[in-house]
């Protein structure tokens, strides 16, 4: 590997070298795990390319393929669990130069890849009072090519599913690792071999997603003197099709308490909560909802004054992994888990066994067709050993989960490794070049495929009609 015969071959692409800018543009939110932390804080790249446009991203990629540098691909770095980790060292390939929104129709945008998703539903919303159907609770700063590489779901879930739902992504145009790096436009289930893929297998320069109605979601804090009855607020409310909902998220006490430090004064000594965002003409009949399961309507943004909502975030920055984030500023040893609950007798279960040792946090959203619960729970963290201990109670009790404590797409669980996911990725990175050490199947050449476990993104299965 040579990194200054790769640079000369650059042209005038920006490039950035200073040390300290470098590492500091090398990390995610890896830090959110005490495990990853340990494992990853010395990972740093050698320099930072910023490409301007497709023909640039092909340059970079050229250069990488002829000297043999590693390229790690990189939106806004939100991702929490080590997915924009130069683990081989290289180039950090830093998209966020391609912010431009490229088409705006009725019903879909194109942009690309560094386009940040909140300034995307400003011109949607401009152009056609359109918005995308989900994002992250990173909204203000996320990219939409990150999103796709290493997302999976988020605010919007509750109705539109997530990333991994055929007509979540209508379209993405993919760059090769190649001596002649070629544009791949893929649609349909050629998507998923992409998706959530980290950017191993090709690098995402474009993007064309579906839109939906843009509303001005009104926030609400409900409040519950017992969290089981806030999960099944939750589950009736997304069972109400007339309900039009953007976010349900009941957190258990004391997250709010302890660490919704804006919100505190609208919340109770012992309650739990549940966030939403309602469409504004779904407001009267929410409220009556709240009523008849005899929640306490704590806060409603359409209610509160010009300085309350300058001084309070949206309601989304208390949910997702900002719970998390907003748990570790508080507590630094705090961390989480990524679960699934298949019923809120799952989440009782779960709770009856560990306590205030995992504060719940319950993401409700719909998944094919069926509402389910996804758990982000605060772990009050104490060892490997414990931790690994807590994943076992949930799997032997039926709960899956997404482990955000590995770095690799196999260890995670998110996406399943497939053959056909292992062959895109021998046309589209014959070297390996692209984001090393994260897809073990590429090291590995007796990993099984079939290992038995749940995935949230199944590989390239043929779509299932129902």
């Amino acid at each position: 590997m040579s990194i200054s015969d790769f640079r000369a071959d650059l042209g005038d692409i920006p490039v950035e070298d200073h040390p300290r800018i470098v590492q500091q543009r090398s990390r995610d939110h890896y830090w959110y795990s005490p495990i990853l932390k340990a494992k990853l804080d010395h990972v740093t790249a050698e320099i930072v390319v910023s490409p301007r446009s497709n023909a640039e991203v092909k340059t970079v990629l050229a250069a990488a393929f002829r000297h043999g540098v590693a390229i790690t691909p990189r939106g806004a770095g939100t991702g929490n669990y080590g997915q924009a980790m130069p683990l081989s060292g290289g180039a950090m390939l830093n998209l966020m130069n391609m912010d431009k929104v490229l088409e705006i129709k009725p019903d879909r945008v194109r942009a690309q890849a560094g386009a940040v998703l909140e300034q995307m539903d400003h011109q949607t919303r401009e152009s056609v009072n359109g918005e995308l159907r989900f994002h992250p609770s990173t909204y203000r700063m996320a990219s939409i090519g990150g999103f796709i590489a290493g997302g999976s779901g988020g605010v919007g879930s509750i109705r539109w599913g997530g990333l991994r739902n055929i007509g979540s992504i209508l379209g993405v145009k993919v760059i090769t690792c190649e001596e002649n790096p070629r544009e791949l436009d893929l649609v349909g289930e050629d998507i998923l071999k992409v998706a959530h893929a980290y950017g191993t297998n090709g690098i995402i320069v474009e993007a064309e997603m579906p839109l939906t109605q843009a509303h001005d979601w009104v926030d609400m804090i409900v409040g519950f003197d017992d969290f089981i009855e806030a999960c099944r607020f939750g589950g009736a409310v997304a069972l109400q099709d007339g309900l039009l909902v953007k976010e349900v998220a009941p957190c258990a006490a004391p997250i709010p308490q302890d660490y919704f430090n804006r919100h505190k004064p609208y919340i109770r000594d012992g309650q739990s909560v549940v966030l939403l965002m309602v469409a504004p003409v779904a407001v009267d009949a929410m409220t009556l909802f709240v009523a008849h399961h005899k929640g306490e309507m704590l806060y409603r943004s359409d209610e509160a004054s010009a300085e309350e909502l300058k001084r309070l975030p949206p309601v989304y920055e208390l949910a997702w992994n900002h719970t998390t984030l907003r748990a570790l500023k508080v507590d630094p040893t705090i961390t989480y888990l990524q679960t699934r609950y298949p019923t809120v007798a799952h989440v009782e279960k779960i709770i009856s066994i560990l306590g205030d040792e995992l504060p719940m946090h319950i993401e409700v959203g719909r998944q094919d067709g069926v509402v389910m619960y996804g758990g982000l729970p605060l772990v009050r963290y104490t060892t490997e050993e414990r931790l690994n201990e807590i994943i076992r109670i949930h799997e032997e009790n039926g709960c899956a989960v997404f482990n955000p404590h590995r770095y690799t797409l196999e260890e995670g669980g998110m996406k399943r490794t497939d053959q056909k996911q292992l062959d895109f990725k021998r046309e589209a990175d014959p070297k390996g070049m692209l984001n090393p050490g994260k897809m073990i199947a590429w090291d590995d050449p007796n990993f099984d495929f079939n290992a038995g476990r749940v995935w949230l993104f199944d590989g390239l299965n043929p779509v299932n009609a129902a």
